[in-house]
């Protein structure tokens, strides 16, 4: 069993999607495994990760109107503001979401399916510099 683990970041330019999938497949071949799991993990409660629609990007545009209505900013319940009206909105849409993922490996190649991509997903509406983690364990 081959344990692998590595980072990377994304500057990201405010609130949408960041395909990182290709970084991911980099590191999975830099580290050997052919067979096993890959772990993706941001390190922020601001952003997310999500397996989405890689073809069409109207499907990503679709995905963030509807987060900017299901959970609106300047919502006057909201008591944590401190960093502006997007601040307890983004840490929602995080919750909403997930904080990493894990995609199966079979012959050194991440199985994601035909129209399936990784993506960071920035909930702030200011650029931000997203570190992410990954784990590789296999053979």
């Amino acid at each position: 069993m081959r344990a692998f683990t590595s980072s990377f970041t994304v500057q990201t330019h405010g609130k949408g999607t960041y395909e990182i999938t290709n970084p991911v497949a980099r590191l999975l071949q830099e580290s050997g495994v052919r067979t096993g799991t890959v772990t993706v993990f941001i390190q922020h409660t601001s952003a997310s990760l999500v397996i989405y629609e890689n073809a069409d990007p109207t499907a990503r545009h679709d995905l963030a109107a509807f987060f900017e209505r299901l959970v609106p900013e300047d919502t006057d319940y909201f008591v944590h503001t401190d960093e502006g009206p997007d601040d307890m909105p983004s840490h929602l849409r995080m919750v909403l979401t997930r904080t990493s993922e894990v995609i199966p490996v079979a012959q050194a190649r991440l199985q994601l399916g035909t129209w399936q991509g990784i993506f960071l997903f920035e909930h702030r509406r200011a650029p931000h510099q997203r570190t992410l983690v990954v784990s590789i364990l296999g053979e």
